[in-house]
């Protein structure tokens, strides 16, 4: 049905000191939910933790054995471990408040007559939005003119349908945080924040819900498994002391000393800081993620699926050519010759005034220079067809006089079907077509019709159309794609494009910037015509999907993912939403995208550069790898300190408690804050940019890979144990047995810390990766061994005995060989065994 225009000129919205004014009383235009990242929020969720409540028990039980120097260095600890668990999580916390300043998009207002961008935070009841296709209503309001206005309302109904909008009363309420589906409005402010109806049911418009990732719940597998370990041996080792020594409180203590060293509550610390510190570093790259744990899938991307508009393309059309059917002239628009006026005119007119396509934009520059030979003074619009179909047209109704004129543009092969022109001819149409869009050009319909008096045609489909002819656009590949696209093709991920476009024209742009065209190109209408069953055969081995629409590519995607693949898709129209939802990575363009696509994506590139793709690739991979990295590590260290505390006991060792909370505790110190923020500064290894995509469903760790996290471990608890057995041997006392064990495991961690940088380079080669934090981990760790070791006073609260240069040279060594081997292992697999992800 055909929509009625109202003009806009009496529309000049309020003055910017009556905006101040209502803003200073009404307040900011923001939702408040109650949910908050404040400093007492984070400060009970730490308390909360299983490793703080086992310190708390901890001291108290050295305060009644009456040990106040051990319960005094526990609360030191205390307040040391929970000032670096509120650091991390405050720091983590600051990097997601930070992503939302880089995302914050502005609306385009009427003040003091003039259109002006203001975020949506400083919206006042009374002004007057201009909101277009893709936009998000920034708060409640009422349509006071609109063209073709539709709206998805299905953040409040859950109804997937659009609603359309007009200026009667009933049809012209827009609701915050819905989204304009399609054509353009003014429209008056009339609630804010908590006042919108949004707000009344207090849903945030910027909440990203998202489920538990495959890593997270691997991970929170794994870390339940250990805490299930650390609690059974806990009643173990408690029990077994017990029975030892009879004192209850005593035995309690040392069972506590294994639960601790037991509970890996550095893994989660470790996941959520890596996720949330690198998408805080995407950001600053201008790449956008809505969520944390977007990071996960991003190293796990193996398929690329490219829109061409404005992702491999620079979204700035321009007219090549115009042909005009009723003589057979195609006009190049070198030749700046009147010959085109007409049908550019038509096109002019099928156009909004005030165009934010770039399409239309070209058609009015081309239009410009020869509008003196189609002179449209004395028309005015009165009603107008939206676009729609498939493939797509619109139409735009004048009054000239008593008369009225139809013009319409869209999808040439539509617009020949509606004109019914003679089979010879629309054949010929057809290979002039197919020659232009082999030039990598966009070709566009444009046809005319004069309507009687009288009700307007239902469909657009419908009126008496004479074809004016085609015009020829060309929007011109980005200068970068082609090195982009290479770098993706070399990082061994599949690029496939999905354009609206002609095929010609899609195989001739895919070439420019080099696509591989593999396999037959698959139109829209094919991939619908396929089964599910089918297409996955067919996407395995076809790079060109062309004359694409939403449902397609949809169906496309499915497909992939139905064939393991991890699918990545870019997309900047409304239209593209879907599909951006159904990928595993929605890619959005940020300065030429639609708030819609935005709104559907993971991921928002600030500034439109096709390059990000594979900076963010190379960031997902990278942040992936040195996250197993930081796991292993956390795997190897543990296995030497539970099994220290607990083989002992259990054997019915001389001295079977050598450890104390404290020691435990000061270990714990350096760990966390190595595996959760050394690691995650580690640079991305070259190769990682060489190897497949990682599976879909594929685990942290390989099987091989924790095999030789669980060998190191077990490698440095035989050389402490060893020293552990030997100092018995020889009656060696209790507090010179702690101390060189003790050592040993000092030493252990840091030449651990260093191997562990990488599970293929050498520690020659990981020396010289540039990691700030190096020199730090490697002097702090000296530094606290030097303190508890040669000071009086921290050796005896850890119940050490000075070492001579023989005995630190021997902890040394035990330590070197129990760790060095893996330099070893992997010379073995640089030699013999290809990269694997």
């Amino acid at each position: 049905m055909p929509d009625k225009v109202i003009p806009t000129d009496h529309l000049k919205g309020i003055s910017q000191a009556e905006a101040a004014a209502l803003q200073a009383s009404e307040g900011k235009n923001i939702i408040y939910t109650g949910r908050t990242g404040n400093m007492r929020h984070v400060i009970a969720s730490v308390v909360r933790e299983p490793m703080f409540i086992l310190l708390i028990i901890a001291g108290v039980l050295y305060f009644v054995l009456g040990q106040p120097a051990e319960g005094y260095m526990t609360v030191t600890a205390i307040m040391l471990v929970t000032a670096i668990s509120v650091y991390q999580e405050l720091r983590s916390n600051r990097a997601l408040e930070a992503l939302k300043t880089f995302t914050q998009q502005k609306t385009l207002v009427l003040r003091d007559g003039r259109e002006i961008s203001v975020i949506p935070q400083d919206l006042v009841p009374g002004d007057i939005v201009i909101l277009a296709e893709g936009n998000i209503v920034p708060a409640d309001a009422r349509v006071v003119q609109q063209n073709d206005l539709s709206v998805d309302e299905s953040i409040l109904t859950g109804e997937s349908f659009p609603v359309k909008k007009s200026t009667q009363a009933g049809e012209d309420l827009l609701y915050h945080g819905t989204v304009v589906n399609s054509g353009r409005c003014y429209a008056r402010i009339t609630a804010i924040g908590n006042r919108t109806a949004l707000g009344k049911i207090g849903k945030a418009v910027s909440a990203y819900t998202y489920t538990q990732t495959v890593l997270q719940q691997q991970i929170g597998r794994y870390v339940k498994r250990l805490a299930l370990f650390g609690l059974s041996a806990f009643v173990l080792i408690w029990l077994a002391n017990y029975v030892r020594s009879g004192g209850l409180a005593e035995s309690l203590l040392f069972g506590l000393t294994l639960a601790m060293a037991a509970i890996p509550e550095e893994i989660p610390v470790a996941f959520s800081s890596f996720m949330a510190l690198g998408a805080y570093h995407l950001g600053r790259l201008g790449i956008i993620s809505r969520s944390p744990q977007v990071i996960e899938n991003l190293g796990a991307v193996s398929v690329v699926c490219l829109d061409k508009t404005g992702t491999i393309t620079e979204n700035r059309m321009e007219v090549k050519s115009v042909f005009r059917f009723e003589d057979g002239m195609l006009v190049l628009k070198e030749a700046s010759t009147p010959a085109a006026a007409e049908v550019l005119g038509l096109a002019t007119l099928a156009s909004e005034q005030s165009p934010f396509d770039a399409m239309e934009k070209a058609i009015l520059m081309a239009f410009a220079p020869v509008a003196e030979n189609f002179p449209l003074t004395g028309l005015i619009q009165v009603d107008e067809y939206p676009l729609e179909g498939n493939p797509p047209m619109m139409t735009h109704i004048f009054r000239e006089g008593a008369q009225r004129i139809a013009a319409a543009k869209g999808a040439a092969e539509r617009i020949l079907r509606v004109c019914g022109i003679a089979d010879e001819a629309a054949a010929n149409m057809r290979d002039l077509i197919r020659r232009e869009a082999a030039l990598g050009y966009r070709i566009l319909g444009v046809a005319s019709a004069v309507c009687p008096e009288g009700a307007l045609p239902e469909r657009q489909d419908d009126f008496a159309w004479k074809l004016a002819g085609i015009i020829c656009l060309y929007d011109p590949p980005r200068k970068n794609a082609k090195a982009a696209i290479s770098a993706l093709h070399d990082a061994q991920i599949d690029v496939k494009l999905l354009t609206g476009d002609f095929m010609e024209t899609a195989v001739t742009i895919a070439r420019q910037v080099g696509i591989h065209i593999t396999g037959n190109c698959l139109t829209g209408n094919d991939v619908m015509a396929q089964t599910q069953e089918e297409l996955a055969a067919a996407v395995r081995h076809t790079s060109i999907f062309a004359r694409m629409f939403p449902e397609a590519k949809e169906k496309v995607i499915r497909s992939l993912q139905a064939n393991g693949a991890v699918v990545a898709m870019t997309g900047d129209g409304v239209n593209d939403a879907p599909a951006l939802k159904a990928a595993d990575i929605g890619i959005a363009m940020g300065q030429k995208g639609t708030e819609m696509a935005r709104g559907a994506a993971d991921l928002v590139i600030t500034d439109d550069n096709l390059a990000r793709i594979m900076e963010a690739v190379r960031q997902g991979r990278k942040i992936f790898i040195n996250l197993k990295k930081s796991v292993r590590y956390i795997i190897s260290i543990h296995i030497p300190i539970i099994l220290t505390a607990s083989v002992p006991v259990l054997l019915g060792w001389k001295y079977p408690n050598i450890f104390s909370p404290v020691h435990i505790i000061f270990l714990e110190l350096i760990m966390g804050p190595t595996c959760s923020i050394f690691f995650e500064r580690e640079p991305v290894e070259e190769s990682a940019m060489k190897l497949p995509p990682r599976k879909r469903d594929a685990g942290i760790f390989t099987k091989e890979e924790l095999i030789i996290s669980v060998c190191l471990g077990l490698t440095i608890t035989m050389g402490v144990l060893g020293l552990y057995y030997s100092g018995i041997s020889t009656n060696m006392p209790l507090e010179k047995i702690r101390t060189l064990v003790f050592s040993t495991l000092l030493a252990a961690n840091v030449l651990l810390t260093f191997t562990n940088r990488s599970f293929r380079d050498s520690l020659f080669t990981t020396l010289r990766y540039k990691n700030k934090l190096a020199p730090w981990v490697l002097i702090s760790s000296l530094l606290f061994s030097a303190i508890i070791l040669f000071v009086p006073m921290a050796r005896e609260l850890f119940g050490l005995l000075p070492l001579t240069f023989s005995d630190i040279l021997l902890c040394v060594a035990v330590a070197f060989g129990t760790v060095i081997w893996f330099e070893g292992y992997k010379g073995y697999k640089r030699a013999y065994s290809p990269p694997s992800s």
